[in-house]
């Protein structure tokens, strides 16, 4: 039987529903709600014939476990994406764009590098399964639905699966503020994975010394580096912007 995981705020439950309203099983709404936002929406539940349960703030807090579910708390059962490595690997058509974040705690910033790598067109989020953060609920909300649509893998050894990923054919590049090169004298138009450190921290050291090379992004204001992110998207979409190139 498929494992029920709850999905919160409008965004989310939205895009899900938009994805794949089949496996929403059921959503509770706060029906004090009358506003448009929350009407538009209860007539596009209605309309993908998803169950509605009208619920007091003490229901959706009990389901959400937290203040900002806007009203809006689904439980539905999880999208079939790959589940590891191999998986990913067999399924990727074309040239692979994979970001990898290393490190990253915050289930913010996973959401939004999820959010940033479903809107770039990369085929996965990879993270090493400790010292990151898991994929809550506050980080799929944060993704907007991205973490329904982007294979989120976590690996026990991140070196190791990094090697993987270049016995595969894919080229690993890892990002450092000290690098001698930049993101712009970087090809990143074949098979590619992005590797992203904590904002502060950066790479652990065996990370950076597995990876194919590095780069930094050019940096011509006060600020010494960007959230991470904000600096995914930057190296997601040269990526992407070099691919549009190629293919002229």
């Amino acid at each position: 039987m498929s494992r029920l995981k709850v999905l919160y705020g409008f965004h989310a439950v939205t895009a899900r529903m938009r994805h794949d309203a089949s496996t929403v099983e059921e959503v509770y709404y706060d029906a004090t709600r009358k506003d448009r936002r929350m009407t538009e929406f209860l007539h596009a539940a209605k309309e993908a014939g998803v169950r509605l349960i009208a619920a007091d703030e003490t229901r959706l807090w009990g389901l959400s476990h937290t203040e900002r579910h806007q009203g809006v708390v689904a439980r539905a059962t999880d999208m079939p994406l790959a589940q590891n490595l191999a998986e990913l690997l067999d399924g990727i058509n074309g040239s692979a764009l994979i970001l990898v974040l290393d490190g990253v705690t915050d289930p913010h910033n996973l959401g939004a590098c999820l959010r940033v790598a479903d809107a770039a067109g990369a085929h996965a989020v990879i993270a090493p399964r400790d010292r990151a953060v898991g994929l809550n609920a506050t980080a799929a909300k944060v993704a907007s639905g991205a973490a329904d649509t982007v294979p989120y893998i976590t690996v026990t050894n991140l070196a190791r699966a990094l090697r993987e990923l270049k016995d595969a054919g894919v080229w690993v590049v890892g990002t450092a503020d000290e690098a001698t090169k930049s993101l712009y004298e970087t090809e990143l138009d074949g098979p590619v994975a992005l590797v992203m450190g904590a904002e502060g921290e950066g790479m652990r050291r065996l990370t950076r010394d597995t990876c194919d090379m590095v780069m930094q992004i050019p940096m011509a204001g006060t600020v010494e580096s960007l959230n991470v992110s904000v600096a995914s998207g930057v190296c997601l979409y040269e990526a992407v912007r070099q691919r549009s190139v190629k293919k002229k």
